[in-house]
């Protein structure tokens, strides 16, 4: 006997809002970054809170203290959970982010194809790791797949850019 796969056609996020509070000054290449993530989280995602019955959800990201808040509420506003998870797993992996996200801004206005396609690699591996860390940290928490953990890990690394 087999047991159906779970239908996750409502297990989304249909919105996303970051505090305020918690977003640092940035200039117009983050501000595109965060925009374009929070478009293509809410558009295809998977998002599902453990012990919750199906969504669709809200989530609202911020930084308090030295962890980072999954605030996840129904579409009404009712409260599902929050999650606080430390930020020290975070931090090297967005710390090295940003360097070689400077490193590929500078590099798209003047250097070669090539050398903007190595830097850009390396940056999709970095972002591939903080990706997988999350999907570590919210293991047992919430369960999300990968392409929703890159989006994630994009507005996680917003949250940290102080300017």
């Amino acid at each position: 006997m087999t047991t159906a796969a779970p239908d996750d056609s409502k297990n989304c996020i249909v919105a996303v809002t970051l505090d305020e509070e918690s977003i640092g000054r940035s200039g117009p290449d983050i501000e595109h970054e965060r925009a374009i993530a929070i478009y293509d989280l809410v558009e295809k995602n998977l998002f599902a809170p453990e012990g919750a019955s199906e969504g669709p959800f809200t989530l609202h990201l911020g930084i308090t203290g030295n962890r980072l808040m999954f605030d996840i509420r129904r579409e009404d506003g009712t409260p599902v959970v929050a999650h606080l998870l430390s930020l020290s797993p975070f931090r090297r992996i967005v710390k090295d982010y940003f360097m070689i996200c400077d490193s590929y801004y500078q590099a798209i206005r003047t250097a070669t194809p090539d050398k903007i396609e190595a830097i850009d690699m390396g940056r999709r591996g970095i972002h591939d790791e903080g990706s997988r860390t999350l999907q570590e940290r919210l293991a047992g928490k919430v369960r999300i797949d990968f392409e929703t953990a890159r989006r994630l890990f994009t507005l996680i690394s917003v949250l940290h850019w102080k300017g």
